[in-house]
């Protein structure tokens, strides 16, 4: 089983370390709740303890099901083995219902507390929205201080053990340092050799602010998405000379920049593959040939700046 490294998060929350690459659940479409599950327990049994999930993605109470089997089966000796990071649905994206969004994901989850609970989205969607994308009228501004409050009661109340963010500019982010009684401690944002973040990431090294990549190897197989990280001949050539994958050196590369990843792989070898990156290092020239990559507009999603830009898919890897 591989031992995964560690990552300290330096803002105010109730557990101090969080593993620096995790097991993504989201996939478009959904996969039915047995092959959810078995790849979970997969997953542990490789050595995976941070699970990413979301109410969004409809894969909470499939993680939690796994989660008492991987117990059951003495395959983790407690659920403190474990790193859970959930997330605040749009539709809950007001104060007095916060609190209450994050106890239903964790009746899903069958779990006293999450480890991460995350804004999703910095929006709001109306409470009817159940399909996207969605109309101009069901997009709300985000009230951030109101929202805030409520992910810090969460955090008061012994609910999660840190709170964060997803998908904010770095607009955003200030507006919320300005703001927050506990700051974030994440900011889990999609980052990879083609779109590296940096403006991002230099703000959040100022700030302490630990950053998260999503989609650190892009979404090939979805309709927004396409294969210019495994197709790139840099990676391509520095994967050859090392004896690695594409991906690998593309989830190298993330880790050096002390950036965590939350991967998505339901293949038992890939999963294995993709826990195989920390025994080994990038040359400082393979290192900048990377970070010179030229930077596309996001392959996953771009970057939201305000409501009316909004086009996202319920089920996407976010």
């Amino acid at each position: 089983m591989a031992k995964i490294p560690e990552v300290n998060l330096l803002n105010s929350c109730d557990k101090k370390t969080m593993p620096v690459i995790g097991m993504g659940t989201a996939t478009k479409p959904l996969n039915d709740h047995e092959t959810t599950k078995a790849a979970i327990l997969e997953a542990i049994k490789a050595g995976y303890r941070h699970f990413d999930t979301a109410f969004a993605y409809g894969t909470e109470k499939t993680l939690g099901e796994a989660i008492a089997e991987a117990l059951r089966l003495r395959l983790l000796n407690s659920r403190d083995d474990l790193f859970i990071t959930t997330k605040l649905w749009a539709s809950f994206s007001q104060r007095d219902l916060v609190v209450p969004a994050i106890k239903m994901s964790l009746r899903n989850l069958q779990l006293d507390y999450v480890d991460m609970y995350l804004i999703h989205w910095p929006l709001k969607l109306s409470q009817e929205v159940r399909q996207m994308p969605v109309e101009n009228e069901h997009v709300f501004p985000l009230d951030i201080k109101s929202v805030w409050e409520g992910m810090e009661e969460c955090q008061n109340l012994g609910l999660t053990k840190a709170i964060g963010i997803s998908n904010f500019s770095c607009k955003m982010l200030q507006e919320l340092l300005f703001i927050a009684k506990i700051p974030p401690a994440v900011i889990q944002v999609e980052m990879n050799p083609l779109w590296q973040q940096k403006q991002l990431r230099e703000l959040c090294r100022a700030k302490g602010v630990h950053i998260t990549a999503f989609s650190p190897l892009g979404s090939g197989k979805t309709k927004w998405g396409d294969n210019r990280i495994l197709e790139n001949d840099v990676l391509k050539e520095i994967a050859e000379l090392k004896g690695k994958t594409t991906a690998q050196i593309s989830l190298r590369w993330v880790y050096e920049q002390g950036v965590s990843l939350v991967t998505k792989s339901y293949n038992k070898e890939r999963m294995k593959e993709n826990l195989q990156i920390f025994d080994w290092s990038l040359t400082d020239e393979e290192s900048n040939k990377i970070s010179q990559l030229s930077q596309c507009k996001g392959i996953s999603f771009v970057a939201i700046l305000g409501p009316h830009d909004l086009m996202l898919e319920l089920d996407a890897e976010t």
